[in-house]
């Protein structure tokens, strides 16, 4: 897709439209607007009793957009039952782009060895794009979601955009809405006054479970 540029990225998610490629390997890079879609209600979310406790007990440390191109390619390699990735090299410019600009974010779990788990997403106006997640310890990209979704609901975000729903994302209270709902869920959610960083970035555990408990 040469030309297109983050500006024109910036706009295509304000629009509903996200980019994918179909393998890393493949340079072309398609807009994706599918019927269904899948969202994480921030009001609802749920945290099961086992992550709860683990994120309580702080085990990993959490910490906000020191690392994101490591957590970018790290979501990029290839896993057990995930052979190949969506993220190509184009892709992977564009998102350092919009990070260079403050428009995207990573929430990063560090133990004594090094990052472990994390996830990457979008911030525009009330609105997060959740984009991709990685985990090399049990519970460290879920605890980043768990941190993740208490920022944004400190913040005053409106929307948690997952793409896609899935198994593993039901679990949280996922649901999967049309395009039209989504759309408008999206409209508003663009016109809010959100701050990414209205929770410190250095939360305990414990403080996270309350913003979310206080939402729900």
């Amino acid at each position: 897709m040469q030309g297109f540029t983050v500006e024109n990225l910036i706009e295509c998610y304000r629009l509903g439209i996200f980019p994918m490629a179909e393998t890393r390997d493949d340079e072309r890079v398609f807009l994706i607007d599918p019927e269904r879609r899948g969202v994480l209600p921030l009001e609802r979310f749920h945290v099961p009793s086992r992550l709860a406790r683990t994120v309580r007990s702080d085990r990993f440390e959490v910490r906000i957009d020191t690392a994101f191109e490591l957590v970018l390619d790290a979501c990029a390699e290839s896993r057990p039952g995930r052979e190949d990735t969506w993220i190509n090299g184009p892709i992977r410019e564009l998102y350092l782009g919009l990070f260079a600009r403050g428009a995207a974010h990573s929430v990063e779990c560090w133990n004594a060895q090094g990052l472990v788990g994390g996830l990457y997403g979008v911030s525009i106006g009330g609105a997060f794009f959740g984009e991709s997640m990685f985990s090399d310890e049990r519970d460290a990209s879920k605890t980043a979601l768990v941190h993740l979704v208490a920022r944004l609901i400190a913040g005053r975000f409106r929307l948690l955009d997952a793409q896609f729903m899935t198994e593993h994302l039901a679990q949280f209270g996922a649901e999967e809405i049309g395009r039209a709902e989504y759309r408008r869920r999206l409209a508003r959610a663009l016109e809010a006054d959100a701050d990414f960083f209205a929770l410190q970035p250095a939360a305990a555990g414990a403080e996270v479970l309350q913003v979310i408990s206080q939402a729900s």
